[in-house]
């Protein structure tokens, strides 16, 4: 049987004794595996405070997953399931199986920490919604230091871990448009071609080139397997494997710019391009205030090379 407790305080410790007096179990809180907080709270006030006071406790462990809620945490948790016997673990599954699939972005408390306290890099975590019994990840939060700034679609997860982090074993569905194809490519080539990426490998590397506009070169090396594909290529060419990997690399890049974009837009550096901007110029000084206004005029050129590796179907 579970049982939802709540309770209100001015500190999360606070709130944990009020808890406690409320059920006939103790409240540990080694046991807990996942941090959620309600979007208003994550606008309004920020998560700081919480989070800061949750890594500091040494009874819980740097792996709990954080999440953003669309709506209250509250509500969430206490809607009436009849096909979900454990709120709690449903939630934890939830996220863990995508983490580990690299569907989306992972964020630890250990990592959102890390992200918290750097000097140029932003939180980025996910965000669950529920639509009646169905629960999922429905977009990516942008944090500027602790508070929400903006959202992406869940899709759009892809582009950021593509970006500052490496890819192991992924999977991916590209659109690439009629304007990416290489002229004589196809006869009739439609507005866009759906491509299914698998075992995907890559890793990125961010360089600063220009420290006053500041400009940065983003390259990023990538190998996957071609899984689906929704038009009828000659894949047996070598050449047609080429124009194809080119135009795939045009898509992501594009993408890519379009996510960074918005970031810049929010004034959210989840991509971490202060932390390297620091990096590279001695004695910066460089502040979080001082990073964020040179953050929105920054200049990033992606630069994606794909390598496909062997084929799947074709449909």
């Amino acid at each position: 049987k579970i049982e939802i407790i709540s309770a209100e305080n001015q500190t999360s410790k606070g709130t944990r004794t009020e808890i406690n007096r409320k059920s006939s179990k103790k409240i540990v809180a080694g046991q807990l595996r996942v941090a959620l907080y309600g979007d208003e709270l994550a606008k309004k006030d920020g998560i700081g405070n919480t989070m800061q006071a949750i890594s500091r406790d040494s009874d819980i462990s740097g792996s709990v997953y954080m999440a953003v809620v669309e709506g209250e945490a509250k509500t969430l948790l206490n809607y009436n399931y009849e096909k979900i016997s454990d709120i709690g673990q449903h939630i934890f599954k939830l996220l863990q199986q995508n983490i580990e699939e690299e569907q989306i972005i992972s964020s630890t408390l250990h990592e959102v920490s890390h992200d918290y306290y750097s000097i140029g890099e932003d939180i980025a975590m996910p965000i669950i919604s529920r639509e009646e019994e169905l629960i999922s990840i429905s977009g990516v939060a942008l944090f500027k230091k602790g508070k929400m700034v903006g959202e992406l679609p869940a899709e759009d997860s892809f582009y950021i871990k593509l970006s500052r982090d490496r890819y192991d074993s992924g999977t991916f569905e590209a659109l690439i448009k009629k304007e990416d194809l290489e002229e004589g490519f196809m006869k009739n080539p439609p507005e866009e071609i759906s491509v299914v990426l698998d075992t995907i490998k890559s890793k990125s590397d961010l360089k600063l080139i220009n420290q006053s506009t500041p400009e940065f070169d983003l390259n990023i090396i990538m190998e996957a397997r071609l899984l689906e594909l929704n038009e009828e290529i000659d894949l047996g060419n070598p050449k047609n494997v080429a124009l194809l990997e080119k135009a795939i690399s045009k898509s992501l890049s594009r993408e890519i710019s379009r996510v960074i974009t918005y970031c810049q837009e929010v004034n959210s550096d989840v991509f971490g391009l202060g932390n390297q901007y620091r990096s590279s110029v001695r004695n910066s000084n460089l502040t979080e205030e001082k990073w964020h206004e040179m953050y929105q005029k920054a200049k990033v050129n992606v630069q994606i090379d794909i390598q496909i590796t062997r084929s799947g179907t074709a449909d």
